[in-house]
């Protein structure tokens, strides 16, 4: 017993000395350290990004869509390949992947790598677009020579929704897409589908008495706030592919009617649906529809021509929707499922098409760089958290409808195969090269500050 005590006294002896040997640490005080210096413990990456970063990211992304959506047709009955286009049977379809090759969140995720490819000059960004959309013009040529249903293969028509849209999801981004790919591609099978797209959209859409775009779901008369990107975004490509006005004209009037009925001024957003006849109206600001109505508006006016008379009233819709996005970020970076409501979760393709739409807006000159700026690095440095090292986008909200109730918003799944997640965040990383190429973003006095590309930041110390 007598040992046993001896040994912890040792032992005690021992650790006072050790700890009597280290040099205590400096209590931290205002006097001792620059307290404003001091790293903050941020939840996201915060400062400049690097366009090697992004590109590294653009890559990773890249490589998962190539070998995920195979721009291959197979044979229904046998499960072969058909290698040889002109021996399509009416039993081809698209060989299986994780994503639709014919989908609107598709024909976001085309038009987004095309932009990649004009950004970084990587022909394979370009050619993973080129490839699909021409293959899926090759196909409805073949199935539109086809007379009648039976011929048109046992399992269904691959292109159904190419040769016959019912909907504006089936028409407008796909829409948009080939038309961007025909500038590119020149590819004559293209041409046809537009057409058909466009005619779709501007003669058998269901309108509301003065011709705003609406729906008889899940109410009577019903406006989604979706629909503005299912839509304009083609119209105004048509109107600059063809140059003539009536396509621009509509474009115009679908923002600026939609605007009047749905965007809140007071909070800068749009609800989501909108029922004529509904009175009171209930309003929820959901993430991804908010970034459908903004791309809508950025789609626009890309094209739309100086001299247009909407053009002022759609860039001023515009910034005021910029206005309330940007105050209702995230400290993360993200924003959330419901823009207004912070305890509903972070949301990954709202808070990229956000991303792209600041930041093309600084990019065009249609928002100041040095106020919303910050907001774009922000915004991406969040963004960049979500793609996992096999190039899936992690925290996409799945295909949502129209509700008048919050909980049917909060309990929405997420999903790595949410289409919608992708061609946002490719957009979004492309813009944000541009960005970085454009500006001198730096770090002054611990914050993100951008500054014109050749000037001395210490001199605004």
């Amino acid at each position: 017993m007598k040992t046993k005590t001896l040994l912890i006294s040792l032992i005690v002896l021992i650790t006072g000395v050790a700890t009597a040997q280290q040099p205590q640490q400096q209590r931290v005080t205002d006097q001792n350290t620059a307290l404003h210096a001091m790293q903050p413990d941020y939840e996201t990456p915060y400062g400049p990004m690097k366009t090697g970063d992004i590109s590294a990211v653009l890559t990773r992304l890249l490589n998962f869509l190539d070998e995920s959506t195979p721009p291959k047709m197979i044979d229904r009955q046998t499960n072969t390949e058909i290698t040889d286009l002109t021996k399509l049977t009416p039993d081809a379809t698209f060989a299986p992947g994780v994503f639709r090759l014919v989908s609107y969140e598709w024909g976001v995720a085309y038009g987004a790598m095309l932009l990649a490819g004009e950004v970084t000059g990587d022909k394979k960004y370009t050619e993973y677009t080129t490839k699909r959309i021409g293959l899926i013009g090759s196909v409805a040529k073949f199935f539109k020579s086809q007379q009648t249903t039976q011929q048109q293969g046992r399992g269904g028509n691959p292109v159904r929704s190419v040769l016959d849209p019912r909907a504006l999801d089936d028409a407008g981004s796909m829409c948009a897409a080939m038309i961007k790919t025909y500038n590119v591609s020149r590819n004559q099978d293209l041409r046809p589908l537009i057409d058909n797209y466009i005619n779709y959209i501007s003669t058998k859409q269901q309108r509301l008495s003065d011709g705003t775009l609406s729906r008889n779901r899940p109410l009577a008369n019903a406006l989604w706030l979706d629909d503005l990107y299912m839509s304009v975004p083609a119209l105004a490509q048509m109107g600059k592919l063809t140059g003539e006005r009536k396509y621009f004209d509509d474009a115009c009037k679908q923002v600026l009617q939609f605007s009047q009925r749905m965007f809140n001024n007071d909070k800068g957003l749009y609800m989501h649906g909108w029922i004529e006849g509904m009175e009171p109206h209930p309003e929820f600001y959901w993430g991804r529809c908010n970034g459908w109505a903004i791309l809508t508006m950025c789609e626009l006016l890309d094209v739309l021509p100086d001299n247009h008379p909407s053009k002022k009233a759609v860039l001023e819709q515009y910034r005021a929707h910029v206005r309330g996005l940007a105050a209702l970020q995230d400290g993360t970076g993200f924003w959330h499922q419901l823009l207004d409501r912070n305890d509903s979760y972070l949301e990954t393709s709202a808070t990229a098409i956000f991303t792209y739409c600041i930041a093309h807006g600084i990019n065009s000159g249609w928002l100041d760089a040095q106020a919303y700026g910050p907001a774009a690095v922000l915004g991406w440095n969040a963004v960049t958290t979500k793609v996992n090292e096999k190039g899936e986008v992690e925290g996409t909200c799945v295909g949502t409808g129209m509700a008048f109730d919050p909980a049917f918003y909060y309990h929405r799944p997420v999903n790595v195969a949410a289409a919608h997640g992708y061609g946002p965040v490719i957009m979004a990383g492309a813009e944000m090269i541009k960005l970085a190429k454009g500006w001198q973003i730096t770090i002054n006095d611990s914050a993100v500050m951008f500054y014109p590309v050749g000037a001395d930041p210490r001199s605004f110390r």
